[in-house]
């Protein structure tokens, strides 16, 4: 008899069907289509997929600094600590953004004001949401600075972002953004501009940082490897829509969606990992546009079949704490499940 799975723990962020869509001159485009999932306290949820899939979008909405126009959430709810945060006023909203909720971006000197010193940016991040004084708060900044291990933090204060190395700056970044002891960190893409070692660096000193709390992390990422190093649990998104959730052991075991196989393939260190060979996937995400009959990634799979073509895989639970949208994945479990019953 197979052990029974442990409860997982209350949920700090829960997306409810979230619906983001795009007002162009093309029409109304589902950039983000029915996302649901879910983090816990001390847990990281990776959210992966090609660049086009929404999952920017995604964390923008929770954050509530989508462009508008032209995205807007249209429909679903981002429940924060049981709060949805598509209700709240743009005043309350500020009240949650870099005190309870924060966001690293991707690249760290394009979110650095570039004429403001790096301790004035930590002091303002520090100042805005708790009521210490100036002089507290430049303490504060130092300590910050140290615990993401920029050495000779006091002088570093003074420094422009133009004068840290990529690194260094993401560093500040995420400085920034622990200042105020967040519930919940969300960091897009946070590595892909560093070199291989600054990376590595970067993602212990998350795991480091999570250690030390029941922060939540959602991580944001093209790249398996990364997930490998990091997450505990997956998503994966395509088109707008995920089309797979897993524990991440599970998913590199065996993943049941042939879009995650092929981005386990053409990721070098994910590859490695599993000791595979580097695979391509052929084609690209279809434009929001374009988006076929049946399922979005028919045109690019190589076990599609005719079903796939005349309907859109619903999301549905085909193994414990594991979901997929994907006819053939269903196809192939049942024909397991009947050889396991023969």
């Amino acid at each position: 008899m197979a052990p029974e799975l442990a409860p997982r723990p209350a949920p700090i962020l829960a997306l409810d069907q979230l619906q983001v869509s795009l007002f162009t001159r093309r029409g109304v485009l589902p950039a983000v289509d029915g996302l649901s999932l879910t983090v816990a306290p001390g847990e990281t949820l990776a959210i992966v997929g090609e660049s086009g899939c929404g999952k920017s979008l995604a964390a923008l909405a929770v954050m509530r600094l989508l462009p508008e126009p032209p995205a807007k959430i249209v429909g679903g709810a981002v429940r924060f600590m049981g709060r949805d945060l598509a209700a709240l006023s743009e005043r309350e909203m500020q009240r949650v953004r870099g005190r309870d909720i924060s966001m690293i971006f991707q690249d760290p000197m394009t979110s650095l004001n570039p004429v403001t010193t790096v301790g004035a940016q930590l002091v303002e991040a520090i100042r805005r949401h708790t009521d210490v004084a100036h002089g507290e708060a430049v303490n504060r900044a130092v300590e910050l600075l140290r615990r993401v291990r920029i050495p000779d933090a006091e002088r570093r204060l003074t420094d422009y972002p133009h004068q840290m190395s990529g690194g260094m700056s993401q560093r500040v970044m995420i400085a920034m953004a622990i200042a105020c002891g967040p519930k919940l960190l969300i960091a897009d893409e946070p590595t892909t501009a560093l070199d291989v070692t600054v990376q590595a660096q970067i993602l212990e000193l998350m795991k480091e940082l999570q250690a030390t709390s029941e922060m939540g992390l959602i991580i944001i990422t093209h790249d398996l490897g990364v997930v490998a190093e990091i997450a505990d649990r997956v998503v994966v998104m395509y088109a707008g829509r995920k089309v797979e959730e897993a524990p991440v052991e599970a998913l590199f075991e065996r993943s049941l969606h042939p879009y995650t196989r092929g981005l386990l393939g053409a990721t070098p260190s994910a590859s490695r990992r599993r000791g595979g060979r580097l695979v391509d996937i052929a084609g690209s995400v279809p434009g929001l546009a374009e988006l076929p009959a049946g399922c979005a990634f028919q045109n690019r799979c190589p076990d599609v079949f005719d079903r796939c073509r005349a309907e859109r895989p619903m999301l549905a639970p085909l193994l414990p704490r594991r979901s997929a949208a994907c006819f053939g994945a269903e196809k192939e479990l049942s024909r397991d499940a009947a050889i396991v019953g023969a």
